[in-house]
């Protein structure tokens, strides 16, 4: 017997850094998933079909079944195999997927009928080992599914959609660790807490008002946002010279609007742009190196199951 779940990826579509300061974020699940599963074992073992057992990028989630495990007075003895469909290091929430799927694998395994919420708060157990202080979003968001609107200590908004809506997202293949561009955020509100602060209560506005042109499907009007958005985050110094010259091909290809999503630093960046545009958008960057894609939104949160 074995427990298997399967969490979406998911992109920040306004908000990413400035939600940590206790601004709104936008973030929309994305199809793009990963896969745990997770059987009784004589000991914890975790694997990946991109690294071998005891690698150190697997450690964070020994934390995560460790923790389940003392809650809940169940074994931590299992053995986890993790696949993945989304690309590592591309700001779309691997690691976040990751750990929503392993807590609600070993929920499903027990028997233990953890909510979305539970399965959130173990998740972020390992996504703070990864990513030092995260704001909670990532997880979130990959557990719920749809198109959220979140805020540290505010309940999560679902954003209702009729319909779908359509985001290219597209990879530089520079891959970024987030911890350091958190950091990087952080020590500019120390030296300049004002303007942090009016940014990330302004750039929180623009989420707000994002949720509202998405629902309506003006995506000229997102797109709009996407591109101040990215301004601000270039403003406090965590985008990239690929990143921008990304948003700036997005833009001559006819997108509406585009910025990075994620970290920063490198990563990824998405746009909205006219549906007659999208296949040649996408070709145009595929054509120049970028792993590009159309991903539909929205879509669902994580789901488990047992397997014999």
């Amino acid at each position: 017997m074995r427990a298997v779940a399967e969490a979406p990826s998911k992109a920040i579509i306004v908000g990413e850094h400035f939600v940590v300061h206790g601004g709104w974020a936008l973030a929309a699940a994305l199809p793009r998933k990963v896969r745990v599963e997770v059987s009784p074992f004589s000991s914890y073992r975790a694997a990946s079909d991109r690294l071998p057992a005891g690698s150190a990028g697997l450690r964070p989630l020994k934390h995560v079944v460790d923790a389940m495990a003392r809650e809940f007075s169940v074994s931590p003895a299992v053995k986890i195999f993790v696949s993945s469909s989304i690309p590592q290091g591309a700001g779309l929430g691997s690691s976040a997927s990751t750990m929503v799927a392993a807590a609600a694998a070993v929920s499903r395994l027990y028997s233990l009928g953890l909510g979305t919420d539970e399965l959130v708060a173990f998740a972020m157990i390992g996504e703070r080992g990864i990513h030092g202080r995260p704001s909670g979003v990532d997880p979130t968001v990959c557990a719920f599914g749809g198109v959220l609107l979140f805020k540290p200590g505010e309940e999560p908004r679902k954003v209702e959609i009729r319909g779908e809506r359509r985001l290219v997202v597209s990879f530089s293949g520079v891959s970024r660790r987030t911890k350091a561009q958190i950091r990087k955020v952080s020590l500019m509100k120390e030296r300049f807490p004002r303007f942090l602060g009016m940014l990330a209560a302004s750039v929180g506005d623009l989420s707000l008002e994002a949720a509202e042109l998405l629902q309506r499907g003006d995506l000229k009007g997102v797109g709009s946002i996407l591109t101040i958005d990215h301004a601000a985050l270039r403003a406090v110094g965590v985008s990239s010279p690929e990143l921008d010259a990304m948003v700036e091909l997005l833009a001559s290809e006819g997108a509406y609007g585009a910025k990075l999503t994620g970290g920063g630093g490198g990563g990824s960046v998405i746009a909205v742009a006219p549906e007659a545009k999208e296949k040649s958008i996408v070709s145009g960057l595929t054509a120049r190196g970028f792993e590009t894609y159309i991903a539909k939104v929205p879509v669902e949160g994580v789901k488990s199951w047992l397997e014999r």
